[in-house]
C-alpha cells in the first residue's frame, strides 16, 4: 500500500511471482469498467500472467461502497487461499483495506430514504458544499476525512447520524482493531518532491494515452451525479467539458488534486494502520525486493518459489 504513483503495481507483480500469489485490487475506483487510464489500471500485458481480482466488476453508473468491497474481497481471499496461493491486496484506498483486515461490522440496514432524498435535493439546489458544512457541524472528524466531492459518503455520514444519533467517526472507532488474518503490511513511500514529480509525469502520460477521450465517452453517455465520476481524473475533465475551465487548467487541477490525495493517503496509512515502510527512492529495485522479501518471510513464515 502507499500513495498514488509510488510504484505499487510493479512491486506487486514481482512479489506475486515470487510467492505464488494472486493480486486483489485495493483501489475503490478500479472496479469500474471503461475507466482505465484515469484510475491507472494495470494493463493486461503488465500482469505477466498473474491473476488480478476486483478489476472491472462494476459499470460506472453503479455505486460501490466499503461494505461491498469487504464482502467481495473476503470471498476472494477464501478462494485464493483454498488453492494454496497467497492473497496480495494492492492499493491506496486505506479505509477499504482496513475494513477487510479488521472485518468491520457495517450497519447498512440503517437508512432513511426520505431523508437521503432531502439531502440529495439540497445538493442539487445549493451544491455539495452546503451538505458538507452540515456534516462538519455534527461530525467534524468525518467531514475532515471525507472529501466534499464524495457526495455519497457525505450523505451517508449524515444519514447515519440522523438515524442513530451516533457519529460515523464514533462508529468507526468502535470497530474491531485486531486483524483477522495473518498479515504483512508493506507501505511504499519516497521523498515528497520525487513523488510529486512522478505524479505530474503520470498525469502527462495519461493525457498522452487518451484520458480526454476516455472521459469524453462517459460524458457523452450522459453519466453524471454518480460515484465513479467523482474520481480524480474524471471530475476535472468534466469541468472542462462543461466549459468552466480550459484543458490546461483541468490538467493542472488534476495534478494538484492527485498530489493532495497522495498526502491524504500517507496520512491515513501512518495514523490508522501498523504499516512497515520502505523507501522506494534509494537503492536499486532488486535490492528493495530483497529487503521487502526478507520482511515478508519473517512475518508470514513464507518461502519463495524454488524457481526464483
Amino acid at each position: 500500500m502507499g500513495p498514488t504513483a509510488v510504484g505499487k503495481t510493479k512491486l506487486s507483480i514481482e512479489l506475486a511471482k515470487k510467492y505464488n500469489g494472486d493480486i486483489i485490487s485495493g483501489d475503490s475506483m478500479q472496479v469500474y469498467r471503461g475507466m482505465d487510464i484515469g484510475t491507472a489500471k494495470i494493463k493486461r500485458e503488465e500482469m505477466e500472467g498473474i491473476p488480478h481480482h476486483l478489476i472491472d466488476v462494476k459499470d460506472p453508473s453503479e455505486s460501490f461502497n466499503v461494505a461491498q468491497f469487504q464482502e467481495l474481497v473476503t470471498v476472494c481471499i477464501e478462494d485464493i487461499t483454498s488453492r494454496g496461493k497467497l492473497p496480495i491486496i494492492v492499493g491506496g484506498t486505506g479505509l477499504y483495506i482496513e475494513a477487510v483486515l479488521q472485518q468491520y461490522s457495517f450497519s447498512e440496514s440503517v437508512s432513511d430514504e426520505e431523508y437521503r432524498k432531502t439531502l440529495e435535493a439540497i445538493v442539487e439546489k445549493q451544491g455539495i458544499e452546503e451538505v458538507h458544512h452540515m456534516l462538519a457541524a455534527i461530525d467534524a472528524e468525518s467531514a475532515e476525512r471525507i472529501h466534499p466531492n464524495n457526495v455519497r459518503r457525505v450523505i451517508r455520514a449524515l444519514e447515519i447520524y440522523h438515524c442513530t444519533g451516533e457519529k460515523m467517526s464514533d462508529q468507526l472507532k468502535k470497530q474491531n482493531k485486531e486483524y483477522v488474518y495473518d498479515v504483512a503490511l508493506i507501505g511504499l513511500t519516497m521523498n515528497r518532491d520525487t513523488l510529486y514529480e512522478r505524479i505530474n509525469l503520470r498525469v502527462d502520460m495519461m493525457f498522452d494515452e487518451g484520458l480526454v477521450s476516455e472521459v469524453k465517452r462517459l460524458y457523452d453517455a450522459g453519466l453524471r451525479d454518480c460515484q465513479s465520476i467523482q474520481a480524480i481524473g474524471y471530475k476535472e475533465l468534466y469541468e472542462y467539458f462543461d466549459g468552466t475551465v480550459s484543458l490546461e487548467e483541468a490538467k493542472d487541477n488534476l495534478k494538484q488534486n492527485s498530489r493532495r490525495y497522495a498526502k491524504r493517503q500517507l496520512t491515513w496509512f501512518r495514523n490508522k494502520m501498523n504499516v512497515t515502510w520502505f523507501e522506494m527512492d534509494d537503492n536499486t529495485f532488486e535490492k528493495k525486493i530483497e529487503q521487502i522479501s526478507a520482511f515478508i518471510e519473517g512475518k508470514l513464515t513464507l518461502k519463495a518459489n524454488s524457481t526464483l
